[in-house]
């Protein structure tokens, strides 16, 4: 079955609709309470100067993720009312681009390919070891923030297969969960 990008946009803004008559009103601004009033101060200057721009949002949006980090659902509902447009526009926007993210990332990103190449040869091993020493999930982030674990499906450097990407290192042939242990102790 295949949905319009306007129904799943309207399904982000019932998502949405609900936080904003109250229903989870408190977390959605709960969340904002993380970040400093610089930092807020910072999202409402940015929306500032761009509201009323017509193509404004994705700028908008990567300038905020770029300050605060992520983009939690009372941080859209901030962007939206500084931009004047609909909520659903903002949770549209948001979860159809994969550079954005609703939940927080750490300083560091650890990446694990599981393409065809990396897969046959124990990716899935390597991400389990790697899951386990961090004690998070996919798409997850440490509780300090330091780290986040993720998949993709390829990144093209088949030959030196299995691949992780630290930041933005390139670890080949990563077999041995303690040299991998050691490069995150650094």
């Amino acid at each position: 079955m295949v949905f319009s990008c306007n129904f799943l946009a309207s399904l982000g803004f019932l998502y949405l609709r609900r936080v904003e008559v109250g229903m989870d009103i408190s977390k959605a601004y709960a969340e904002l309470k993380e970040f400093s009033a610089e930092q807020l101060k910072e999202v409402d200057d940015i929306t500032s100067k761009h509201r009323g721009r017509p193509g404004a949002l994705i700028p908008v949006l990567e300038k905020v993720q770029e300050v605060l980090g992520y983009l939690p659902a009372g941080v859209l509902m901030k962007v939206a009312k500084g931009l004047n447009i609909p909520i659903a526009n903002v949770y549209g926007v948001v979860t159809f681009y994969s550079f954005f993210t609703m939940v927080p990332k750490g300083r560091h990103n650890i990446r694990v390919c599981f393409g065809t190449a990396c897969y046959v040869k124990r990716a899935q091993r390597v991400f389990d070891k790697l899951s386990d020493f961090l004690g998070i999930d996919r798409g997850g982030c440490t509780e300090d923030r330091r780290f986040s674990l993720e998949t993709v499906r390829c990144l093209g450097v088949c030959g030196l297969a299995p691949v992780i990407v630290i930041d933005e290192d390139t670890h080949g042939q990563v077999t041995s969960p303690r040299r991998g242990k050691a490069k995150l102790a650094k």
